[in-house]
């Protein structure tokens, strides 16, 4: 077991050198070989160990006194500043280890190894006789004639053995069944590699797994070209490697910190700065070739720009917890302004078919091509889900089931969160190598007359609506949805989602604008090395949702989650245009975003309390009129945010980004309220964060 640990302690800690039989390996030297020819530093440097030794190494008492004759064998390593460090000790008595440490310890710093002109780590196996004899000649004899104890072959097999396993590290992530954290910015990197014509990919359903992405994108390339130089240890980890990594046969994993350090200034704000201080851990790898497992835990104390305070503690939970952070869940009040806010990301991945694939844990997922998504978002808290991929041939079919909360303290019973489901089917087809079709459904119900998790909607197959029949069309709420995307060539794209809550379609002809019809839709355009440029991407996207979308009469079966939308972030009752463009250049990359929007929010003032279908937990029957409903109804708002965010990749492994970005937000209601009024902002920012999940701040 001991040497076990010792052994595992030197993978963690231990670093190699590839070897160029063309290149000079030097020793580590001592002050008085200086003067010593090149090809005879060795056997000084050998002298002058075994000198130390002889002359500084203590028998110890109880091992003269049973008269032992053997010896000890020292595994041992010079390290980049000329430090010598004892790795490994084989000795039957406990003493003869504590004593070899003792007299290693008083070893002098020396000029460290040099390979190829760099400095670099030596490692040697030294056997030490006992009784103590003078070595030094026989040592240089043995080192001549090659001949090595067997005791010391053993040892250095074992240490070598080591040093093979962590030569051989490769990180098999690349491709495992564990999932690319999704940001849309890190995605635009190979977006356009999964988008070329004639590639049997599927693009809606995210996060990709690895594996998926291999195909078309070479990780393992792309990482070597932006590798850095390091000689050191720390050096190593902070520009390309993850912390701790490890590999056996059949296992692998790696472990990261995480960071999101952020200082800024709102110019809106009264408080003097805004703030964001996250600090965790990141633990995933595999065991054999079909199961991964990925965790996160993050611990978060922050303060943000006024209007997302705001807006955090407008989506308050029923207890003493003053807010929900957008995104990412309950938090605490943390002095007088600021917030605390733990969260916990987990999954098990398993794959025992190449054709599916099983996940279950605590996250979130996203359904579309664009940036933002009418079907399923990661706008929202992380919440538990049991997700199904299946592919083949030219179809992937994708199967999410959800457990979400209504945390509102009018359906809260004994102080307990209502907890409500939902069950999602989203079938993608490759019709040719140009034009890929999405059909959707989901249906959410609820723990009402103790229902629980209905096991009708465990059915894998596509459609819902026969299964509602059977439970009761009241006892939940269906949305129907399609995505389209057409591959143009190799450089344009453009995709397309329709998400269809309830349709009348004898209001169409009638030409009311029916509040019944209940639906929107998605248009974008994705030009990929824009203008001849490579890896600059430009996109563009039309969003436009009716209101009263995803609302329902029984107010917890609304497509929510922890006080937000499982959809757009906005809601219901809105239209938008996007304009993005990202651009990197090695370790480089600017984002910048424009978003233009119209809203119709409610009044909520005490003359008029009728929902004007912007907010999805409304009941949609506390609308105001039936006919000559439309987009921006109620309080029409005019929303402009723009976003210029510039960075730099410290490391690739981790996904460790230093950034700087500025917001700019006006938001323009033709009447205020006490909820509702007129704001110009301009938030600046700048940090260190690990980049692991999207966090949206344009609403």
């Amino acid at each position: 077991m001991k040497r076990f640990i010792v052994l595992l302690l030197l993978l963690v800690q231990y670093h190699s050198y590839s070897q160029d039989t063309f290149l000079v390996e030097k020793p580590p030297v001592f002050s008085n070989c200086d003067d010593i020819a090149i090809d005879s530093l060795q056997n000084c440097f050998d002298r002058n160990v075994f000198e130390h030794i002889y002359k500084n190494f203590k028998v110890p008492q109880k091992v003269s006194d049973e008269t032992y004759k053997g010896e000890v064998v020292v595994l041992f390593e010079v390290d980049t500043v000329g430090q010598f460090r004892v790795i490994y000790i084989d000795a039957i008595y406990k003493e003869l280890k504590e004593e070899t440490k003792r007299v290693f310890s008083m070893l002098p710093k020396i000029k460290p190894a040099t390979y190829n002109s760099r400095k670099t780590y030596k490692q040697y196996a030294l056997p030490i006789k006992i009784p103590l004899v003078d070595q030094a000649v026989k040592m240089q004899d043995l080192a001549t004639k090659n001949k090595i104890s067997k005791l010391e072959q053993q040892s250095k097999a074992e240490f070598d053995k080591v040093n093979a396993n962590l030569k051989a590290f490769e990180n098999k992530a690349y491709n495992s069944q564990l999932n690319i954290p999704f940001t849309h910015s890190d995605y635009s990197r190979f977006d356009r590699q999964m988008n070329l014509v004639g590639t049997n990919s599927h693009t809606a359903s995210k996060p990709f797994m690895y594996d998926e992405v291999s195909k078309y994108y070479d990780f393992k390339a792309e990482k070597e070209k932006l590798k850095k130089e390091a000689d050191t240890w720390a050096g190593k980890k902070l520009w390309n490697e993850h912390l701790v990594q490890l590999q056996g046969k059949d296992y692998w994993f790696t472990v990261d910190p995480i960071f999101d350090l952020q200082v800024g200034k709102d110019t809106d704000a009264d408080f003097s700065s805004t703030y964001n201080n996250t600090r965790g851990i990141l633990v995933q790898g595999g065991l054999g070739g079909k199961f991964n497992f990925y965790t996160s835990v993050f611990e978060s104390q922050g303060r943000f720009a006024q209007y997302v305070n705001q807006y955090a503690e407008s989506l308050k939970a029923f207890g003493p917890d003053p807010a929900i952070i957008p995104g990412r869940g309950i938090a605490k009040r943390f002095k007088t302004d600021s917030y605390d806010y733990p969260v916990a990301e987990a999954y098990l991945s398993y794959s025992p078919a190449k054709f599916i694939n099983v996940q279950f844990g605590h996250g979130k997922n996203f359904i579309g091509d664009g940036y933002r998504s009418l079907l399923l978002s990661d706008v929202t808290s992380p919440h538990p889900f049991l997700k199904l991929n299946t592919k083949f041939w030219k179809i992937k079919y994708t199967n999410t089931w959800m457990w979400l909360k209504d945390v509102r303290p009018e359906v809260v019973a004994d102080k307990a969160f209502l907890t409500k489901y939902i069950a999602n089917h989203y079938l993608s087809w490759n019709v040719s190598k140009r034009l890929n079709i999405g059909l959707f459904e989901s249906v959410l119900w609820t723990n009402s007359n103790d229902r629980g998790f209905d096991i009708n909607y465990l059915n894998p197959i596509i459609f819902f609506r026969a299964i509602e029949f059977e439970t009761g069309q009241g006892a939940g709420n269906a949305l129907l949805g399609a995505s389209a995307k057409y591959k143009w060539n190799d450089h344009v794209n453009v995709y397309g989602q329709f998400i269809l809550d309830e349709f009348s379609l004898s209001d169409v002809k009638g030409g009311e604008k029916s509040w019944k019809n209940k639906f929107g839709y998605q248009l974008g355009l994705k030009y990929f090395n824009a203008f001849k440029v490579d890896n600059l991407l430009l996109q563009f996207e039309y969003n436009s949702v009716r209101p009263y979308t995803y609302s329902h009469n029984t107010i917890v079966l609304n497509y929510a989650h922890n006080n937000q939308p499982m959809a757009h972030l906005w809601g219901a009752n809105f239209s938008e245009a996007i304009l993005i463009g990202r651009y990197r250049y090695k370790r480089w990359f600017v984002d910048a975003k424009l978003i233009y929007g119209v809203r119709g929010l409610d009044f909520n003032d005490g003359t008029d309390n009728f929902s004007y279908g912007g907010d999805v937990y409304r009941d949609y029957n506390d609308r105001p009129f039936d006919t000559n409903v439309k987009v921006g109804q109620g309080i029409k708002t005019k929303t402009f945010n723009g976003n210029l965010q510039a960075g730099y990749l410290i490391n690739p492994a981790s996904n460790l980004k230093v950034f700087t970005d500025i917001s700019f937000r006006n938001f323009n209601p033709e009447a205020e309220t006490t909820a509702t009024f007129k704001n110009n902002t301009v938030w600046f920012n700048f940090g260190i964060r690990t980049d692991l999940f999207n966090w949206y701040f344009d609403f």
